[in-house]
């Protein structure tokens, strides 16, 4: 059993307290799954459970945590630098228990996580393999050590859907207690029976955090239900006080006006008044008491509001892309891909790209981007799988995404930004200080200001939480122009795509979209 008490979390750079008061435990075989906003302490949370010395270079921490001799693992959001230049075999290596494991143990293991016993003995390194296969090798090592529980941050990052589906079934048939954070929401339904939210309330000044022991889809339900109750008898309570301030106010205006007028030789009835007039004012006092107790209009994290402010040029039957690739091969390689490509995209269609790691799709649509960005009769903005790619780190959001500097143009910006919950000190904050969300999200706005007829998008949800992936999808669902994207994100797939392709060794292969 893990038992997390009184945990207070307080981020160094603005001082912001990102959780405060958090309690749970995690007992074998639950599935938690930790959710909210981009940038708001999921994966710091994570880190000071493992070993709070992680987070010592920006953040402070109070509570206890008690493991009561649990063992516990953690796979990163991302490959550590310096692992990705070591053998596969290598990497296993750092687990000391690996080379204790007899041979039966570590079939078992490979079984697990869907590997060739040979794999792990393997001299390629860990930066050239594919993301399904990153994730499964450290889940060997780290089931190497014989755990008992789990913490994992983003496991369903850069993973093609089969490697999804494995994870999915790993979580939900295993007896470890696991904690986890993901952007997946497909594999949060499908897996999680107990939730942690983590919120940022009042511009991300009042930190308030959830523990509900459901599965997240009764969870969200349940969340929606019981705002909508509260804010109905929210409303109502507010609507009786009202009404009875009114009344309030003209018993203590008739008074008064009686008092005003009465004859001074009429003491008995000035007495009289005085004394109704008293009790006028404690009716009074108890009224603006009774406001204390009045329930509050449900305080939440509103939806991130974006849309495109511009209607693409582009017609229904249009060309926008008719493309021929005989061979495709891997950059600065002379390993085949795949071969015999056509890809044709006419007006509105939304096409995905799917299909395994490593079969070359983000070869491809640099590809496309490169032969579109040429055309004069259309235009193009692409969003990469890497943000670096476009984005200097030493910019500010605003350096960003301004174009001519003008007053008008810089007011916009601002207002956008803030629609995206972007404080005062993120605007002005360097673009390397931000969170892998919230530089998505400028990416993301980048996109609806550019007055492009076709975007090109490689992974466009991967870095938004599971609560602002529906208003993400609805926007490029309604996108009037083109879209060509490659995503493993099935909701994507579903509720965005008109048609999808999967990228096989023999080139691209039709299948359905909504």
């Amino acid at each position: 059993m893990l038992q997390i008490k009184d945990l207070k979390l307080i981020h160094d750079k603005d001082f912001r307290t990102l959780i405060d008061g958090l309690t749970f435990t995690v007992n074998p075989g639950d599935k938690i799954v930790i959710i909210g906003e981009e940038g708001e302490g999921k994966s710091t949370l994570l880190k000071w459970i493992y070993n709070p010395a992680m987070i010592d270079d920006y953040a402070k921490a109070e509570g206890e945590c008690i493991t009561k001799g649990e063992k516990i693992a953690y796979l990163p959001q991302e490959l550590a630098h310096e692992d990705k230049g070591k053998t596969v075999y290598e990497f296993m290596q750092e687990e000391h228990l690996f080379n204790e494991l007899n041979p039966a143990e570590l079939a078992k293991i490979c079984k697990d996580v869907g590997l060739e016993l040979d794999f792990i003995y393997s001299d390629r390194l860990m930066g050239t393999l594919s993301g399904g296969e990153k994730i499964k090798v450290q889940f060997a090592r780290i089931l190497s050590g014989r755990p008992s529980m789990l913490l994992l941050d983003e496991p369903s990052n850069d993973i093609d859907i089969d490697t999804l589906e494995w994870l999915e079934d790993y979580i939900a048939k295993s007896q470890l207690g696991i904690l986890f954070v993901s952007h997946d929401e497909t594999l949060i339904e499908r897996t999680a029976n107990r939730v942690i939210h983590i919120e940022q309330l009042n511009h991300k000044t009042k930190p308030r955090h959830t523990v509900a022991n459901i599965p997240y889809r009764d969870y969200v339900a349940e969340r929606l239900h019981g705002f909508e109750l509260q804010e109905q008898q929210s409303k109502w309570e507010h609507r009786q006080q009202r009404i009875a301030e009114e009344k309030w106010r003209r018993i203590y205006q008739r008074v008064e006006h009686e008092q005003n007028v009465i004859s001074r030789g009429d003491p008995a009835g000035g007495r009289l008044l005085k004394k109704k007039m008293h009790s006028v004012k404690s009716q009074g006092r108890r009224l603006e008491k009774q406001k204390e107790n009045l329930t509050e209009a449900p305080q939440f994290e509103r939806e991130i509001n974006i849309m495109f402010d511009y209607t693409p040029e582009i017609y229904g039957g249009k060309t926008v892309l008719d493309m021929n690739i005989p061979e495709l091969y891997a950059p600065q390689s002379d390993r085949l891909l795949s071969k015999d490509i056509r890809l044709e995209v006419r007006g509105s269609d939304k096409v995905c790209i799917i299909g395994k790691n490593g079969a070359g799709k983000t070869t491809l649509i640099k590809m496309i981007k490169e032969e579109l960005e040429h055309r004069k009769d259309i235009s193009m903005a692409y969003m990469p799988q890497n943000y670096e790619e476009l984005m200097d780190a030493n910019k500010t959001p605003m350096q960003f995404l301004e174009k001519d500097g003008s007053k008008e143009e810089r007011v916009m910006i601002n207002n956008r930004l803030a629609s995206l919950r972007f404080t005062p000190d993120d605007m002005v904050r360097k673009i390397g200080y931000l969170s892998g969300g919230q530089r998505a999200k400028l990416m993301l706005l980048s996109l609806t200001i550019s007055g492009a007829d076709v975007l090109i998008l490689d992974e466009p949800t991967r870095n938004f939480s599971p609560l602002s992936g529906p208003v993400i999808r609805g926007m490029l669902a309604g996108f009037p122009g083109a879209i060509i994207s490659i995503s493993h994100d099935r909701k994507f797939i579903d509720e965005v795509a008109t048609k999808v392709y999967e990228l096989t060794p023999k080139g691209l292969k039709y299948g359905q979209g909504k």
